[in-house]
């Protein structure tokens, strides 16, 4: 009986693993740390951004 080749798992080693990259346009950029606030977590933002649309993305 002829043996079975098992399929190489193909992993880059240049990308790491669960990253999705992502380009954006926009006006302004803030550095951010999550706060925990009750059940939940907290970014504040600068007064000036209220009522504009943002976009919120998880580097770590």
């Amino acid at each position: 009986m002829p043996n079975k080749i098992k399929p190489q798992e193909t992993k880059s080693i240049d990308q790491p693993k669960n990253l999705v990259k992502f380009e954006i346009y926009g006006e302004e950029m803030l550095d951010k740390v999550v706060k925990s606030s009750g059940n939940s977590g907290r970014v504040y933002l600068p007064p000036q951004w209220i009522g504009h649309k943002v976009k919120i993305i998880r580097v770590d």
